[in-house]
């Protein structure tokens, strides 16, 4: 059976907001991610309604899987989305902000401030916000673009004299914080933003009235291809598509329940937005702003205890990574272990006069990357460093752009991608020359080059120094630079050209196996499901009796049709502390497991119209790594949600002694740093002769 993919990620954001309603957790880890769900909430509407409300208003289009019209998607997601809506204020409403009120974490009130504060945030007001804020006039010939996802004060005006009303917006910059402290608040302390703006506009409009005021926010279509297919430099492509984002359709208009309806019609009017596409609201606008408060100095009374990674046991701090690597292929899983090795190899790549070139693809960095400044130093010390920047990174483009300049500007050959795809992989190859010859060292990922996301998504990294991954690194990089086909390579099968046939050919042959009654085994974690191919060769083998045992975070669009299938099948789904990103597989083969890691998801966009990744993993001690973590992943009964054969997720069953998954690899993270810890400390004392009798 086939699940309309707009309503299965809906139903993911929901498993996200369940998060928050455990009243075991603390308080500011609820608040984060009632946070959380919001901001996934703003990135569904920007693609994925935008995409839909796009296709509606060509008449172009075919029924998506489950043969609904886009208009009847949209009908389905309103209604969702709705509820959803209506459940994360209900819980910011009745629970979370008394709780925060309890703990002298809520924004105060402007009504219930003496006067001698209100004078003080009048003066604050005056020095500090004003001389930022710009009102515009929108009732004119040509009014102002309003910005996307910017909280925005509406102000209706009564001129002096005149019985006429006018209406301005106030866009609330980006630079100002949104809980605004003072010392007249007492310590902790704070207003909303908007609630400030509000008490003291009047002052912005000497000789009118400020008959009424309202925030509201506009969410615009994110969904903008590149037309590719034009040529042109597409650097430049980019930059027109993040112009076009800022004049898009509106998808979402968010205004306060309380708001009178002629000021609704007023705002959706100037917005461009319909009756289908607003939202009031019972709270403050914007949550995704609240879950700052859950990553801020203090307050550890409310945040869940930390979680500090541990050094990884296959990496020796007194060595360099190339001697490290050298000794033999090295697993790190993080967030529980940490990701400095691989930042410390490129660092030390960069100084290193014995390496000669660096290839890596970036997908998405960090604000302030060691990685850009690595592959910056290396190029300005005169090494041949080359990078593909994807452009095509959905929000991060403007972010990429930037950083392609940086490199270019310290003499990096910037390449953008594979015309047509996303380039999605996550490799990075430094050649070094070693006694006369020259040997190539790679990391290999699920995740970005990233050292902050690292920190808060769970990812593996394979470094190597394997001779045939080494030969496919550099065929993938000649492939990609030089725009030539993506054949078959010694080791890795990249995509979109091997990896859905070889997975293809695993499902296969443990369908065969299980037809000859042997046993068949297929285990994988990813974050999304949804090829065609993919879940038809899914249902064929569990109806074959296939044992299939999938993690998928998000998006699934398959659940086993057949009684035999859904018997043979368990698909669960966690949400827990960390960002489950990983993209693992297994496959029984006969008692003989075929292990991987990949950068794609089983999605038909990462399968045949990305660049990825599917790399074996055969050393055995690595392999049956990824297994236990795969086997984790189904033992999980306290954070793991199961799909039902209708599509709908409820908590796993829980009859055994509970068991987190992340909980589980973190002390598999500790016990495995500690074991190395006392083996160094064992090769360090020197060697004692028996006593003798």
């Amino acid at each position: 059976m086939y699940i309309n993919r707009e309503i299965s990620w809906l139903e993911f954001n929901q498993r996200v907001l369940n998060q928050a309603l455990r009243p075991e957790l603390p308080l500011l880890e609820r608040v984060k991610f009632l946070s959380i769900s919001a901001s996934n909430l703003d990135e569904f509407f920007q693609v994925r309604v935008g995409g839909l409300m796009l296709l509606r208003q060509t008449g172009k289009f075919k029924p998506d899987l489950t043969g609904l019209s886009p208009s009847e998607q949209l009908e389905l997601i309103r209604h969702r989305a709705g509820e959803m809506v209506n459940a994360q204020y209900h819980l910011l409403q009745t629970v979370l902000l008394p709780l925060m009120q309890e703990a002298g974490l809520s924004p105060l009130p402007m009504e219930d401030l003496s006067e001698a504060q209100q004078a003080g945030l009048e003066e604050y007001f005056i020095s500090n916000i004003a001389p930022i804020l710009t009102p515009l006039a929108m009732e004119v010939e040509h009014p102002p673009l309003l910005p996307n996802l910017s909280l925005v004060l509406g102000v209706e005006l009564q001129p002096e004299g005149s019985a006429e009303t006018r209406f301005v917006v106030i866009t609330l910059p980006e630079a100002l914080p949104r809980r605004v402290q003072s010392a007249v608040l007492g310590r902790g302390g704070y207003v909303m933003l908007e609630d400030l703006v509000a008490a003291f506009c009047p002052l912005l409009f000497p000789g009118e009235t400020v008959l009424s005021t309202t925030p509201f926010r506009v969410t615009r279509n994110g969904d903008i291809a590149v037309a590719e297919e034009e040529g042109g430099d597409f650097a430049s492509e980019m930059e027109s598509v993040l112009v076009a984002r800022k004049f898009s359709d509106c998808v979402r208009l968010e205004l306060p329940a309380g708001t009178p309806d002629k000021l609704v019609a007023r705002i959706a009017s100037i917005a461009g937005a319909d009756a289908g596409s607003t939202y009031r609201v019972p709270g403050l606008l914007r949550l995704v702003d609240l879950g700052q408060m859950a990553f801020e100095p203090g307050n550890d009374q409310h945040k869940v205890q930390a979680w500090t990674p541990c050094w990884p046991a296959g990496v020796d701090p007194s060595l360099s990574m190339f001697e490290n690597i050298a000794q033999g292929d090295i697993l790190i899983h993080n967030p529980y272990e940490s990701y400095e090795p691989v930042v410390k190899l490129i660092e030390e790549a960069a100084a290193d006069p014995d390496v000669i070139a660096i290839k890596q693809v970036l997908y998405r960095t960090a604000r302030n990357s060691r990685f850009i400044a690595a592959l910056c130093r290396a190029a300005e010390t005169g090494k041949q460093v080359t990078v593909l920047v994807e452009l095509k990174a959905r929000f991060d483009e403007l972010h990429n752009l930037a950083q392609a300049e940086r490199l270019q500007r310290s003499g990096v050959q910037v390449v953008y991608g594979v015309k047509g795809f996303k380039t999605h992989a996550k490799i990075l190859l430094i050649v070094r020359r070693e006694n006369g010859s020259l040997r190539r060292y790679c990391h290999i990922g699920t995740g970005n080059y990233n050292e902050n996301t690292a920190r808060i998504y769970s990812d593996l990294s394979l470094l190597t120094c394997n001779e045939h991954l080494g030969a496919d690194a550099s065929q993938f990089f000649n492939s990609v630079t030089g725009l030539t086909r993506l054949m078959r390579f010694r080791r890795i099968y990249p995509a979109p050209t091997t990896m859905k046939s070889r997975l293809l050919e695993l499902i296969a042959a443990e369908t065969r196996r299980a037809e000859q009654g042997e046993r068949a085994l297929i285990r994988a974690k990813m974050n999304s499901l949804n090829d065609v191919e993919m879940m038809n060769a899914l249902e064929q083998a569990a109806e074959a009796g296939v044992k299939i045992q999938l993690n998928i975070r998000g998006i699934c669009c398959w659940a086993p049709t057949s009684e035999k299938a859904q018997a043979c099948t368990r698909i669960t789904s966690i949400v827990d502390r960390y960002l489950e990103h990983a993209r693992l597989f297994h496959f029984h083969n006969g008692g003989n497991p075929l292990v991987f890691m990949a950068s794609a998801d089983w999605m038909s966009r990462n399968l045949d119209r990305r660049v990825e990744l599917l790399v074996p993993i055969e050393e055995p001690q690595l392999s049956h790594r990824i297994q236990d973590i795969l086997a984790a992943c189904f033992k999980d009964n306290t954070q793991a949600c199961d799909m039902a054969p209708d599509g709908s997720y409820h908590p796993a069953a829980s009859h055994k002694k509970p068991f987190a998954m992340q909980a589980h690899l973190q002390r598999e993270a500790r016990r495995r740093a500690r074991n190395q810890e006392t083996d160094n400390k064992r090769m360090l004392e020197p060697h004692r002769p028996k006593k003798q009798a």
